[in-house]
């Protein structure tokens, strides 16, 4: 069966069984403090998993899943992978292991047609039950029932004694087994061998504990089913093939690295080519879902991967950018499941290029000093390269040190990682501060509230206080204003809760006696939690309130929200279909946008851009919200963020017949409400995302007002700046004439005349003019010109062949009278030039230049 087919078996089979198909999450997690990739199906369940059902019991999907621990095996073994699927099927207090046992055993043997002797079952130790189920219910025999340890068939694994706190429970995995010609050949080898005889295929997670401190196991009150069967690995198994890389889902990106291979390469070398065919895989999705190598988090582990697959491809004999053609591949391979990647791939393509780029000019030195560096250990007859030295090859010179390592690896020599790691530990403190990641595998924010958005229409409303918290999360009965700031959950809200780039609502609640103001307020799961302080009476819990929003400064909002989705229409339609949201804050003063595009928009297309905005301001466009299911919206090709999560029932604003986007945001009625469009500022943000910031309406006039002024500041400056050139340029015209007087005053010692001159107002390349003049009409002569020019002291010394013949050396004494005046210079023994920043010195250099000369002349 081909893995197209394979998917589609399996999510139809578990949907039969009265499982809702949810589609693959993004690989980066929304709203997971956790995890830096989705790395298993089960991720984007958490919610349910603690118990906060939302409209469903049971789930099946086919997960995009991103993994970095086993990076140094991907291309050595047949199943490590960064970039995978995970195919699941889960229950949330529904069904438990009989059923999970059953119908894995039912889509194995009737499904796919697997013969029952091929397949062998494993359980934890101490779980009677679900090895009665497979020897009772399933009748598999004994000798296919393996018990192993809590390393094995624990989740996590040994968390019963290692921790972490929190739910777990034993597991169940179903092996394949290629038969004893494969692997030690033991007539009594079983699962519990690694010869490679079997290949687990499918692990069936039972979740009915949580563990507390100490290692104690507390049943669940509502027990999970967590289930990951590796796509991947069951096409091999159904391919009949030995090893993921010889699959449909990679051979045809192994044949197009190999037509980039100049010459034939033996098979030793395929580990070279599983590899690359692994990593561009992973890069093409995870740049997909947005992102873009860099040095920080998840951009720098698409960094590593992008440059370690470049590297291989140099160990291959390829020495130009080749992996983003491979993308195409990648893309065509994977379009029946994820057709965005092949809407994508040019984009995908130009950041995969962009990054070999760097990485080639970042080689061209690097590897001469990883190579030294080398030589330096082997010659003090160390082992490794110090941590301290690897460090400062990443710093100093950018080689990752997962480059470092496989270079050092090919020379037989280490890298001492835990100095490396300490190092980098430092210098990365603030921004990981930033982004820290919790070590828990389920965190709960302890908000389960829920509460009604009413402000689309609404403005003003009543509503009951169902919690109030201190900013540490305590909760607190009452609130006064000796209080501080406070946190306040309304049964029903008119204060929308910033979410999707769109800023908060800021108001007041009022009842008798109470007067809070509100500074902020924040969507947090379902609740919206709002952030203010008392100023007046006592706020209780359960009181009922009088809300209002600040209308003026939502009307501003929804200006900046509507006109960010023009501005993404007229950025498709003037730069190409291929731009996409990347990102987006809304704020009552300004907006922000960061969308796909690989270079700096020239001035045109700004103005184009900003033009086309503006005519659909004025040809008054109604804008529209409408509720509709997600696979509805979807096929209306209304546009999504990908950094957004979506239920399956979402709102779709459109304005006219040219604008449709998922958006849960407050809009206008219509576009003539904008009043008026400008942008401010466009740049980069990363590679391949640029950033326009733009305000709207009176913000857009105070700074059209603000621009003009600026203008003319910039026009008087630029017309001093031409008259200043018209006197410099008549100036240099008398440059004979100045040099003629200088001439007159220099002192003549032993035939040879020493001028020492002051000119006021000359730039450098006034003093220049002079010096050609001397040097014209004096055969001997040592010439020391200082100026005050733009704000600065220039310096020249000039000295004639003779003298340079008598071992004066004009930028060596520069340098040192420079000096006096906080300056430097330098230059060659018969001229040089410098620059010095204390004025007040300028009679010292003069001294010492007079000094220095006379004496150097006079030897």
């Amino acid at each position: 069966m081909k893995h197209t087919e394979l998917r589609e078996a399996f999510l139809g089979f578990f949907k039969s069984k009265g499982h809702t198909v949810v589609p693959s999450d993004s690989l980066v997690p929304a709203d997971d403090p956790t995890l830096l990739f989705t790395s298993a199906g089960m991720n984007q369940f958490k919610e349910q998993f603690m118990g906060h059902i939302k409209g469903y019991h049971t789930a099946t999907s086919c997960q995009k899943c991103f993994r970095t621990p086993d990076l140094e095996n991907v291309g050595k073994t047949a199943y490590h992978h960064t970039f995978f699927e995970m195919l699941g099927n889960f229950s949330f207090g529904d069904y438990f292991k009989e059923k999970a046992i059953a119908w894995a055993w039912e889509f194995m043997k009737d499904v796919l047609k697997i013969p029952e002797d091929r397949l062998w079952a494993s359980v934890y130790v101490e779980d009677d039950e679900a090895y009665d189920i497979w020897k009772d219910r399933i009748g598999l025999p004994d000798g296919r029932i393996v018990k192993l340890g809590q390393k094995e068939n624990f989740w996590p694994s040994e968390a019963r004694d290692k921790g972490p706190n929190g739910p777990c429970g034993p597991c169940s995995e179903i092996f394949y087994d290629y038969g004893q010609a494969t692997g030690c050949g033991k007539k009594d080898c079983t699962p519990a061998c690694d010869c490679g005889r079997f290949v687990e295929v499918w692990n069936l997670v039972f979740t009915q504990f949580e563990r507390k401190e100490g290692g104690a196991l507390d049943p669940l009150p509502n027990k999970n089913i967590d289930t990951g069967m590796g796509l991947e690995r069951l096409c091999a198994v159904m391919q009949g093939v030995k090893s993921n890389f010889e699959t449909d889902l990679f051979v045809p990106i192994v044949k197009a690295i190999e037509a980039e291979v100049p010459n034939t390469q033996d098979e030793a070398q395929a580990a070279y080519l599983y590899a690359i065919a692994d990593h561009v895989r992973a890069a093409s999705f995870a740049i997909r879902d947005g992102v873009t190598p860099s040095n920080e988090d998840r951009g720098y582990v698409i960094r590593n991967i992008i440059r370690k697959a470049a590297l291989h491809g140099r160990n291959l004999g390829i020495d130009k950018p080749f992996l983003y053609k491979l993308v195409y591949t990648v893309a065509k391979v994977m379009e029946a499941a994820y057709p965005e990647i092949m809407k994508s791939h040019e984009d995908i393509s130009q950041v995969i290029l962009a990054e070999e780029e760097r990485f080639a000019a970042t080689l061209k030195d690097g590897l001469r000093l990883i190579n030294e560096t080398i030589a330096a250990t082997k010659a003090k007859e160390e082992k490794a390269i110090s941590g301290e030295v690897a460090f400062k090859l990443f710093d100093t010179h950018g080689m990752p040190l997962i480059i470092i390592k496989e270079i050092a690896e090919t020379k037989g020599i280490g890298v001492e990682e835990e100095g490396f790691n300490r190092l980098m530990q430092v210098q990365r403190e603030q921004s990981r501060k930033a982004s820290k990641m919790h070590a828990a595998v389920f965190v709960d924010s302890g908000i389960h509230e829920k509460t009604e958005f009413i402000g689309y229409d609404k403005c003003r409303s009543k509503a009951k206080v169902l919690r109030i918290l201190t900013p540490d999360g305590d909760d607190i009965e009452k609130a006064d204003t000796k209080a501080g700031k406070v946190e306040i959950i309304l049964d029903k809200s008119v204060f929308y809760g910033e979410a999707g780039g769109q800023a908060g609502d800021t108001g007041t609640l009022v009842a008798k006696g109470v007067d809070v103001e509100i500074k902020d307020a924040k969507k947090l799961q379902d609740a919206v939690i709002l952030e203010g302080v008392v100023k007046q009476g006592e706020l209780e819990k359960g009181a009922v309130v009088d809300t209002a929003i600040d209308e003026k400064r939502r009307l501003a909002i929804a200006k900046n929200h509507t006109a960010t989705h023009l501005l993404q229409t007229a950025l498709r339609d003037v730069l190409g279909g291929h731009v996409q949201q990347q990102g987006s804050s809304v704020m009552p003063d300004r907006l922000r946008f960061d969308f796909t595009h690989f270079k700096a928009l020239t001035e045109d297309e700004l103005d184009r851009a900003q033009e086309k905005v503006n005519q659909y301001i004025k040809e008054k466009h109604p804008v529209k919200t409408k509720e509709m299911g997600l696979d509805e919206a979807k096929k209306s090709g209304a546009l999504a963020f990908f950094g957004d999560k979506y239920d399956q029932k979402v709102t779709v604003v459109s304005a006219g017949d040219f604008s449709n986007e998922l958006c849960g945001g407050t809009h206008l009625k219509n576009t003539k409400e904008i009043g008026l469009f400008r942008i401010m500022r466009e740049g980069s943000v990363a590679s391949g995302i640029r950033r326009i910031e733009a305000c709207t309406s009176d913000a857009a006039l105070e700074w059209e007002k603000k621009y003009k002024e600026l203008e003319k500041e910039n026009e008087k400056a630029l017309q001093k700046k031409e008259q200043n050139k018209k006197l410099m340029r008549a100036k240099l015209k008398d440059a004979s004439k100045e040099a003629e007087g200088i001439i007159e005053k220099a002192k003549d010692i032993s035939g040879t005349k020493l001028i020492i001159a002051r000119l006021e107002g000359a730039e450098a390349n006034f003093l220049m003019k002079i010096n050609d003049t001397i040097k014209a009409g004096e055969k001997s002569f040592a010439a020391f010109l200082v100026s005050e020019g733009s704000g600065k002291v220039n310096l020249l010394l000039s000295v004639s062949n003779n003298l340079v013949e008598k071992g004066i050396h004009a930028g060596k004494i520069i340098s040192g009278i420079a000096k006096l005046a906080s300056g430097s210079g330098g230059g060659k023994p018969e001229m040089a030039m410098g620059g010095a920043k204390d004025t007040s010195k300028i009679g010292d250099m003069l001294k010492a230049a007079e000094d220095i000369l006379t004496k150097e002349i006079s030897s």
